[in-house]
């Protein structure tokens, strides 16, 4: 009697197949929409029931918005669920990144591989200085959280770079997903710099927003306030 069937058949034995199976994209999805909704919560939640308090400044200059670091960290239940979104983002993104390690190890020529494992450790790096900034608020440790916030914004900015680089250098291009990434870097790295000149032009200058502007703001909020206690 020949081996082979009987091999075969136990082989047959241990064969299992997957009870639940999620493209790569839509889980990544997922992943990445945690924070974002959550940001989106505390941001409305703030200006609706912490609006004075969120918007007060050092230099008695109240912003138009709350601060996004005052929105996640300042008042619960804001900080409460921007960590545990954060808490939730952060073991599957480990799991993406080292998917993308082992994606382009498998679509880039050997010399690349260098820049792939630094972009690789930007992207580990951005996601721990997200977790901890999250944990370590600025109301309670800001020097922690500034340091956080500034190495989570340069880890950012350079994986994403990076990112871009390294698709230009598939073996196959991706066109349509290369432009639409550099889209992406070019518009928040603008959004990065209008940002960083306005916070220290803030912190300069402490300039009042408009009167048009202030007064209608006020005058909605002063509504809303009235109607809250109303209720």
């Amino acid at each position: 009697m020949s081996k082979q069937p009987h091999y075969g058949l136990l082989y047959s034995e241990y064969e299992y197949s997957s009870y639940l199976r999620i493209p790569f994209e839509k889980f990544s999805f997922i992943v990445v929409s945690f924070p974002l909704l959550a940001l989106i919560f505390c941001i409305f939640y703030s200006v609706i029931f912490n609006f004075e308090s969120a918007t007060y400044t050092h230099c008695e200059v109240y912003n138009l918005l709350p601060s996004i670091s005052a929105a996640i960290g300042s008042f619960s239940p804001q900080r409460e669920i921007w960590q545990g979104a954060v808490t939730l983002q952060a073991i599957p993104r480990f799991f993406i990144a080292f998917q993308y390690l082992h994606l382009h190890f498998s679509v880039l020529h050997s010399q690349y591989f260098w820049i792939a494992r630094i972009a690789f450790f930007l992207n580990i790096f951005e996601n721990v200085a997200l977790v901890v900034l999250s944990f370590f608020v600025s109301s309670q440790n800001y020097v922690v959280h500034k340091n956080a916030f500034i190495m989570f914004i340069i880890g950012s900015e350079v994986y994403m770079a990076l990112t871009c680089l390294l698709q230009s250098c598939f073996k196959k291009q991706y066109p349509l997903s290369l432009k639409w990434k550099k889209r992406c870097l070019i518009t928040n790295s603008i959004c990065l710099i209008a940002a960083v000149y306005f916070f220290m032009r803030h912190n300069s200058f402490c300039e009042p927003y408009g009167d048009p502007v202030g007064q209608k703001l006020r005058q909605h909020r002063s509504h809303l306030d009235q109607y809250l206690q109303g209720r």
